[in-house]
């Protein structure tokens, strides 16, 4: 077992916990801000070895996160329409000032990269944001977190079959148990949200919910990890022991958060 891993997630989860229940939404925003900054950075620092991407676009657009709740709401919509194309815009008049020193593929990466952190990781805000969020958000980190515990814990010991040649380490009875994990945490805790919080959310359709969160924010980590293989880096940094990078840490989270907005905003 790595010690590193367990020591770093022990520590780093308390302070997840005290922010996302104490802090109101503009805190959460400045967190995620920060976190989407250092997230961006490792992506940008990874590329660099095939491309020239244009980092000072992508630390920019890092910086929407922390406007999301101070926009007024009959507004962002409108904005967050626009940012894409602006984004795009700003992004293809660098081939054209550089004389295509900047080229598509440098473009490319880049906006794969915005799109990728910046867009998937706004959800969480929003979703801290919404009526009962700082309840709701916690099924996303559940689905997330508890999918990687209980796949890294039973994929140890008991993982046999490989399941991709994208992340070796992965196993197909990791993966299952993944799913049971985030399943069986996720109706605990809508035991709890029902019990002690006066919630009336269905048992199936956090079921559901909990299965497909699973699924996908297993195949973000296949996305991190496809990322990684082509560039050929084992962890996007150092920062995290035993965990990596930021990116390492966050990517099946922020993969999941648009799904789960969805079944939130339906709940």
């Amino acid at each position: 077992m790595d010690i590193k891993r367990i020591t770093s997630g022990l520590l780093g989860f308390p302070l997840v916990l005290i922010i996302l229940l104490i802090g109101n939404k503009y805190v959460v925003d400045i967190l995620l801000t920060v976190v989407t900054i250092l997230a961006m950075n490792e992506y940008l620092n990874a590329i660099s070895k095939v491309c020239k991407p244009i980092k000072w676009v992508g630390y920019v657009s890092c910086l929407g996160i922390a406007l999301i709740h101070v926009i007024p709401k009959e507004n962002l919509q409108l904005i967050v329409t626009l940012t894409i194309p602006t984004i795009f815009l700003v992004l293809f008049s660098h081939i054209i000032a550089t004389d295509m020193k900047i080229t598509f593929k440098d473009v490319a990466y880049t906006f794969i990269g915005i799109i990728y952190i910046v867009f998937f990781m706004m959800f969480i805000a929003i979703i801290d944001g919404m009526e009962n969020g700082k309840i709701l958000i916690w099924y996303a980190i559940l689905a997330a977190w508890g999918t990687d515990i209980f796949a890294f814990c039973i994929g140890l010991k008991f993982g046999k079959h490989k399941f991709s040649k994208v992340s070796p380490k992965k196993s197909i009875e990791g993966c299952i148990a993944g799913v049971i994990g985030a399943v069986l945490l996720m109706l605990v805790y809508t035991y709890i949200a029902n019990t002690y919080w006066n919630m009336d959310f269905s048992y199936l359709y956090i079921l559901i919910a909990a299965v497909i969160l699973s699924l996908i924010g297993q195949i973000g980590d296949f996305v991190a990890s496809s990322i990684k293989r082509y560039v050929d880096i084992k962890d996007f940094s150092n920062l995290i022991p035993g965990h990596g990078g930021m990116l390492d840490r966050i990517d099946s989270l922020m993969f999941l958060a648009p799904f789960a907005y969805l079944f939130f905003t339906a709940i």
